[in-house]
């Protein structure tokens, strides 16, 4: 957590007559919208007006949370995001640990002279003004609720936020069953029931949205999956011929990369899939115990994040990209 002192400087910070914005990282998931949103209706409570600004579009099973709809997408308004980044008086920079992050968005911040604000779990932040980092927590949307404890806050927590943070803790907990879901996190959890947020609704909301492009997908992706390293690995992909034939819209792939992990003595999960317009290989790791994906994609893939989930990039082709992952499993011992 912040400081003593540094809470009393950023309480300085948080009036009515600076200007703020919110920014999350690139490919917003369930964690940055929500951690986003629940900090904009907290300030909202305390009658601050702040804005959130995403690097580019995030899924429609997102966008039932109050207020996403007013989410400025700057790769829609890259003018008025740009603007409004350059105007800011106090910069908070949720869900990643470095300008390299947040796309297009990046920068704009580092140009940027207002005061900038870290919260993140991510391992290994940049030098922020401010900086709230835990990797420990397993949501930045946990830690915005921390924040507001720490600012003794806790009475202004209203449905608004609650839902935006439940959904957040929800999401980046793989619905509460990472080993990195505490005591803590299901109190805080508890909290937020009372304070309105509704499980059955914000589930359904979030999970019960498939497509039937969504599920042709991932039948595809379910059909060819393949274990290797003594059933100990699973490798899933899908091509961009694929993801146009089934008419793939952004969030239709989330969570397919936790399949892999289902398979009884899997201790590892890669989901390898060719960008829809660029000539590049988007990975999501995901792994159990002490298999440390987050170095692994350090190391090999240009990515990072987490012990247990993480993501990557390659500029191979997808068979290139596949198969060395499969060396690089044999040089790690994995």
């Amino acid at each position: 957590m912040f400081t003593p002192a540094e809470l009393l400087e950023i309480n300085t910070l948080l009036t009515p007559e600076n200007k703020i914005v919110i920014l999350t990282h690139y490919n917003p998931d369930g964690d940055a919208i929500g951690s986003s949103l629940g900090l904009k209706h907290y300030l909202k409570a305390k009658g601050i007006f702040a804005e959130v600004i995403v690097p580019n579009d995030f899924p429609k099973f997102l966008k039932w949370m109050p207020e996403a709809k007013k989410v400025i997408i700057a790769e829609y308004k890259r003018k008025l995001a740009a603007d409004m980044i350059a105007a800011a008086d106090v910069i908070f920079c949720l869900d990643f640990n470095s300008p390299s992050r947040i796309g297009l968005l990046g920068d704009w911040l580092v140009k940027a002279q207002g005061k900038k604000i870290l919260i993140d779990h991510h391992q290994q932040p940049e030098p922020f003004d401010f900086v709230y980092s835990d990797t420990v927590i397993p949501a930045t949307s946990q830690m915005i609720y921390h924040f507001i404890e720490a600012m003794d806050d806790e009475k202004l927590v209203n449905q608004d936020m609650a839902e935006c943070m439940y959904t957040g803790i929800m999401t980046d907990t793989g619905g509460f069953r990472f080993r990195s879901t505490s005591a803590t996190t299901h109190r805080i959890i508890a909290n937020l029931i009372e304070k309105g947020a509704d499980p059955a609704m914000i589930t359904s909301n979030t999970w019960d949205t498939n497509t039937v492009s969504r599920l042709h997908l991932l039948a595809l992706v379910l059909g060819r999956i393949e274990v290797v390293n003594d059933g100990r690995v699973a490798i899933l992909s899908l091509t961009r011929n694929e993801l146009k034939e089934f008419g793939f819209q952004k969030g239709d792939t989330e969570g397919f990369v936790n399949y892999g992990l289902s398979i009884a003595g899997v201790k590892m999960s890669a989901f390898f899939m060719e960008d829809l317009y660029e000539d590049f290989i988007k990975i999501s790791f995901r792994s159990k115990d002490d298999v440390d994906v987050n170095q692994f994609s350090r190391k090999y893939f240009n990515g990072g994040g987490h012990i247990n989930a993480a993501g990557g990039k390659s500029m191979d082709s997808l068979p290139g990209t596949i198969e060395i992952f499969k060396a690089r499993l044999i040089e790690e011992n994995l």
